[in-house]
């Protein structure tokens, strides 16, 4: 672990992060053991730490820094968190499907453990639907899409959420942030597209009020209805879907599929947490053929189209954040003093 300082680097060798005052650089081992000792205080078992710390540390390697050690504050403050737990089961399961009870289980875990057995049904038949309830917080979809197109799995990765998100001309929020995630395989790694339907994803909007950070305009309204760019008051209000009906169009959906995956079974709650995977074994639908190879195609192609004067790069989803996952792994990560120390308190 380094206090952060002027770091040295030419502008050709500065780091990803740059150091500043109040903040500390820590190396993978660092963050792992540092967000390890916190999840287990707050009542974690040593396999249900490494689970959620494996993609926390992951979530900040690949530049998402919200979505890093500083939501374990976030899984601690929750009232489900404090509430009772039993492990994550099977209630139903056919020959292409599965529904899993999270048993109160934060999503880190429950949704991890959807994988594992999406993954064992899929690679037996071809395709598995997975759905988990009674969970809450499950961090990155690209984390758990990324994991299963490693195995060879083109995934769809959908998950609804408690209401924070205003329908366009409502004054209260009525849908979760719902991001939708897509997954391929391919012979260069996996291609993985994760998006958020609302303007702002909640860990974001968190981060920010812990840090006192100010939000970009247009994203959030506090609790009268008004634009507001304190994200503080945004949690007492809420956020606006991305691209207007565009996004509310997917959010919407997002938050159908969650019923499907059994949302709501938990509470009775039709505007509730559900996570569904559709994970489809390649081959079902074309044998014989190497689809990786057609995927990485697909990217060489792209990324080879005439470029517009100014522009060094076509890029194409995940390859900014999987090239920033290498250089991390070096520089480490930097965080800000203060979560740190909050952390540190649990």
């Amino acid at each position: 672990m380094s206090s952060s300082g002027p770091s040295g680097n030419s502008p050709q060798q500065a780091r990803l992060d740059a150091d500043a005052p109040g903040t500390v650089r820590l190396h993978v081992g660092e963050a792992t053991e540092l967000g390890s000792r916190a999840l287990q205080r707050i009542g974690y078992s040593d396999k249900d730490s490494d689970v959620i710390v494996d993609q926390l540390v992951d979530n900040a390697l690949c530049g998402y820094q919200f979505a890093g050690l500083p939501r374990i504050l976030i899984i601690a403050a929750d009232a489900k968190t404090r509430g009772p737990r039993s492990e994550v089961r099977v209630v139903h399961e056919s020959l292409l499907g599965v529904t899993l009870d999270g048993g109160n289980n934060v999503g880190y875990v429950a949704v991890f453990r959807a994988t594992e057995i999406a993954a064992r049904k899929a690679a037996q038949t071809g395709f598995c639907a997975a759905g988990v309830y009674n969970s809450y917080y499950s961090g990155r979809n690209a984390y758990y899409a990324e994991r299963l197109a490693r195995q060879g799995f083109v995934v769809f990765h959908a998950a609804s959420g408690e209401p924070r998100v205003l329908p366009p001309g409502g004054s209260k929020p009525a849908l979760g942030t719902n991001p939708i995630c897509f997954a391929f395989p391919s012979k260069d790694g996996p291609v993985v597209v994760d998006m958020g339907t609302s303007s702002v994803m909640m860990g974001d909007l968190r981060y920010h009020a812990n840090v006192g950070k100010p939000l970009p305009p247009g994203l959030a309204v506090d609790a009268r209805g008004n634009p507001t760019e304190d994200a503080a008051a945004a949690l007492e209000g809420g956020i606006l879907p991305f691209g207007g009906h565009k996004g509310f169009g997917l959010s919407f959906a997002v938050q159908a599929l969650g019923l499907l995956a059994g949302a709501q079974l938990a509470r009775g709650n039709v505007q509730d947490f559900g996570f569904l995977f559709w994970v489809i074994k390649p081959e079902l639908m074309l044998p014989g053929t190497d689809f990786a190879e057609q995927m990485s195609e697909l990217v060489r192609s792209i990324k080879a189209t005439p470029r517009q004067t100014g522009c060094d790069e076509i890029r194409i989803p995940s390859e900014r954040a999987h090239r920033e996952r290498e250089r991390r792994r070096v520089e480490g990560i930097v965080l800000e003093r203060s979560i740190i120390e909050a952390i540190q308190a649990i």
